[in-house]
């Protein structure tokens, strides 16, 4: 029903449209500030940030889910694959595509290498939560998540 393969630079378009998406089901579509663009030089430019794996549906072609990963360094665990995104279409879910998407992950984690992978997930998500259940995944509780834009930055080292 669903092929799952590494994603070309050909892809991304439809893997654009899948985050569009993502960002609405999120309720936060203003805060995709990414374009094609971007994702065509930082995934298979000169210094590629980020692989992907997109899932197909066999009879058509068409691409229907992604996950999207890059790699961290833990100083206390080492090297970690972290998934960035996984998203599979509205009319998909539920079918199997985001089994075999997330294992696919899981296997690109072991055959890197990695000493594991980690990702987050809305605490409102109860669909997504409930699957990674299925894994025995761990929830960490504690930790608050911070960031700064860019935006932001220049202004804070403006002002020295």
């Amino acid at each position: 029903m669903y092929t799952i393969r590494k994603g070309e630079k050909k892809d991304i378009p439809a893997v654009f449209e899948l985050i569009k998406e993502l960002a609405i089901y999120e309720k936060a579509p203003e805060q995709v500030t990414n374009t094609v663009a971007m994702m065509e030089e930082d995934g298979f430019g000169k210094h590629p940030v980020y692989g992907f794996f997109v899932a197909e549906k066999a009879d058509t072609g068409q691409i229907i889910g992604t996950a999207i990963y890059y790699y961290r360094y833990s100083t206390w665990k080492g090297r970690r694959l972290y998934l960035e995104d996984y998203i599979v279409t509205e009319l998909e879910r539920g079918k199997g595509a985001g089994k075999l998407l997330f294992e696919g992950v899981m296997q690109q984690c072991l055959d890197d290498n990695c000493t594991g992978m980690m990702w987050q997930v809305l605490d409102w998500n109860e669909p997504a939560i409930n699957f990674y259940k299925k894994y025995d995944s761990e929830f960490d509780e504690g930790w608050i998540n911070c960031h700064l834009q860019a935006a932001d930055i220049k202004e804070r080292l403006g002002k020295k």
